[in-house]
């Protein structure tokens, strides 16, 4: 167990291997998010206005319950809030899947914030196995 604070530097590490450096990502995915909203905010379409509005409040969501999860009391409470997060991620995927279905906007523009939607899930979903099997193993 100890030893394993020293091998950090040898190679690089990934979300999955250290759930805090999700943060950053997940900040980031949020500003994307809130830039998407204000598009959506400048056009006069009612439905996007609404399918908008419901994705901001998932994909900023995503990132609050990671920094939850950094604070939580227990390795079950660092699962629960990461389980939150994940499910956030994939709402946030529906919404973006209607945006682009609809027409609201050009499933072009929408393709790297879904790409990107989904390698949250997935990460998220690594660091949620990769603490279960964690904690099974000790």
């Amino acid at each position: 167990m100890g030893s394993e604070s020293h091998c950090i530097n040898k190679k690089r590490s990934s979300p999955e291997e250290h759930p805090r450096e999700i943060i950053a990502p997940s900040f980031s995915y949020a500003l994307r998010a809130i830039k998407l909203y204000q598009y959506l905010q400048r056009r006069k379409d009612g439905a996007g206005w609404i399918l908008g509005k419901q994705y901001l409040r998932a994909a900023t969501s995503v990132g609050a319950n990671i920094e939850e999860a950094q604070a939580g009391e227990s390795r079950l409470d660092f699962i629960h809030k990461l389980g939150i997060a994940q499910k956030e991620a994939r709402e946030s995927r529906y919404w973006l899947h209607l945006l682009a279905e609809s027409g609201i906007v050009q499933k072009e523009k929408l393709q790297p914030l879904r790409r990107e939607t989904e390698e949250l899930v997935g990460i998220i979903t690594a660091i949620i196995v990769n603490t279960k099997n964690r904690a099974h193993d000790r």
